[in-house]
């Protein structure tokens, strides 16, 4: 199976199955020297694990990280960091239904007639518990690139949204964690909760969007043609589990603008009275903020009978046992950051490399 790389020179290769003995990975190319604090990568495992509040999984896993090389006296070394986070607590059990059976909007029918054989426990390498070993490597991009400041946050669940631009709120990680869907507007947050519990007890999912808000970042981040950074981005984003859509800077509103409103004018040292460019221009970050939204589709494993259809091609009625998520979007928070980070520590690298690479005379 390919597809399990991410990053160029700031890279992560990771491998392991929802339900198998354990998930992990190998970064490669994080610059020796780096002293690393551990409390903020298990910080941010503790921000995705399950079981963290009651409008999410319950599946108990502690999501501990052990790291297996490239760290010596709490620094890199420069050599590869090999990772590996065990599973404590899944429960296989629930998925012997569906071994035969594939469900709707999975990753069930596509892996199968693929590869010719497909891991039913879980989704095994679909499950977006594959994306914990992302947030391992992010933890750890976030600190290389520590003057850069990363800020995600839940702004709409279902028809319940934030209409406020990110710079009218707190974007504190107080405000942000004060509740568990993670919203740091407390009026919406509380009927987002509301409504995730409302339809979890329809035995239903939910979806929405999280915006991310990258601010400090340097003028001149981000390569012309195929390597823009919005596109480096974008593709993060669409990496992830569940996601449906990216929109960058003004998005599709911009799209019923004319050019005099659309345009950014410059006012000061290279600064623009408005940033409907988000942050990018001919895919190179120009120092204003960047900010986006990505949208989450509901959880496809809902606990309602449905219609579909075996190995055979017969028609079925499933309904969905276990433990799911009835929605994604609090602890997709770490993820987003963690691809963010990623992208932006595989860009400063390239910066990195090229400021090696030229004479100086």
């Amino acid at each position: 199976m390919a597809g399990n790389i991410f990053g160029k020179l700031f890279r992560i290769s990771t491998f392991g199955e929802s339900h198998g003995s354990a998930l992990g990975g190998v970064i490669d190319g994080c610059p020796a020297g780096l002293e690393l604090n551990f409390d903020e990568i298990q910080y941010e495992l503790n921000r995705r694990k399950p079981g963290q509040s009651s409008i999410v999984t319950q599946r108990n896993e502690p999501d501990q990280v052990n790291f297996l090389s490239g760290i010596f006296e709490n620094k890199t070394t420069g050599t590869p960091i090999g990772f590996i986070i065990y599973n404590k607590d899944h429960k296989s059990d629930d998925y012997k239904h569906i071994q035969n059976i594939y469900r709707p909007s999975h990753s069930d029918f596509t892996y199968e007639n693929k590869y010719g054989i497909r891991d039913y426990r879980g989704g095994g390498r679909s499950s977006a518990r594959e994306t914990i070993c992302r947030v391992v490597a992010g933890a750890i991009a976030k600190q290389l690139i520590k003057d850069i400041k990363i800020t995600s946050y839940v702004s709409s669940v279902g028809d319940i949204s934030i209409n406020k631009s990110y710079k009218e709120l707190d974007l504190s990680r107080k405000s942000i964690e004060r509740h568990p869907i993670r919203c740091p507007d407390p009026s919406i947050a509380e009927k987002m909760i509301y409504k995730i519990q409302k339809i979890k007890n329809k035995g239903d999912t939910i979806g929405g969007t999280i915006t991310s808000v990258i601010q400090n970042v340097p003028i001149g981040i981000g390569e012309p043609v195929f390597d823009k950074l919005h596109a480096e981005l974008g593709k993060a984003m669409l990496s992830i589990n569940a996601v449906k859509g990216f929109e960058y800077g003004s998005g599709f509103y911009g799209t019923k603008l004319t050019g005099s409103q659309h345009n950014d004018l410059f006012y000061k040292n290279g600064k623009t009275k408005t940033n409907l460019s988000g942050g990018i221009q001919g895919g190179i970050s120009n120092g204003m903020d960047i900010y986006f939204r990505v949208a989450f589709k509901p959880v496809a494993t809902i606990m309602q009978k449905q219609k579909t259809i075996d190995r055979n091609g017969n028609f079925v009625l499933m309904e969905g046992k276990g433990r799911h998520d009835p929605c994604v979007l609090p602890r997709a928070i770490p993820i987003v950051e963690s691809m963010i980070a990623l992208v932006l520590a595989d860009y400063w690298m390239y910066t990195k490399l090229s400021k090696l690479n030229t004479p100086q005379y």
